[in-house]
């Protein structure tokens, strides 16, 4: 994200400059109709490439959990504890550095991945609870 790119400032004006974005042109001094479809046409192929980027990051994600749910059987079947809050600060720093170094908010980022931390406690938590299953 580019740190000089303005950004909405709420709610409000977000969801009023979307309705501008959807709603016909007014007459008496309003772009031309194919201004407008131009402009629909570029806002779709805006939305199609967020849908993508949402495809890859939701695929990422489950794999991320995938990979923790190979790690909670690792340590289950090597009784290494659950808990390591060194590696959760190890996470932690990363992401922060990475919104430092992309100009995202790292406040965001910290919420982000503590619920993607607690998503990969809970999993680990149900599979260390399960027996290991024979070698």
């Amino acid at each position: 994200m580019n740190p000089e790119q303005p950004r909405p400032s709420g709610r409000q004006q977000t969801t009023a400059a979307a309705n501008d974005a959807t709603s016909a042109p007014q007459s008496g001094g309003a772009a031309p109709a194919s201004s407008y479809e131009e402009a629909q046409q570029i806002l779709q192929a805006l939305r199609d490439e967020l849908d993508a980027l949402d495809r890859t990051l939701l695929e990422t994600l489950r794999q991320r959990l995938e990979c923790c749910c190979r790690i909670g059987m690792h340590k289950r079947d090597h009784a290494i504890p659950m808990m390591q809050p060194r590696r959760i600060g190890v996470v932690q720093e990363r992401a922060a550095a990475f919104a430092a170094e992309h100009g995202m908010s790292p406040t965001f980022l910290r919420a982000l991945y503590e619920l993607i931390i607690t998503e990969t406690c809970r999993l680990e938590d149900e599979i260390i609870g399960v027996p290991a299953t024979p070698a």
